[in-house]
């Protein structure tokens, strides 16, 4: 069974936010002596997703 994707439009402000708290998370986990895999692989998709064009419509 295909797992589901989804899109999330983000703006600047909020791609800076999620990352500073991704980053935070990941500090807290290695401090603590745990895995952080899974939020290595979300801050790598986030800071390589391109940004996409949105047209107006007139």
């Amino acid at each position: 069974m295909r797992t589901q994707k989804y899109d999330v439009y983000l703006t600047a402000e909020e791609k800076r936010l999620l990352l500073n708290v991704l980053i935070d998370k990941r500090n807290l986990l290695m401090a603590a002596g745990k895995y952080t895999d899974a939020i290595d692989d979300l801050i790598v998709k986030i800071t390589k997703a391109r940004p996409k064009r949105h047209l107006l419509s007139a």
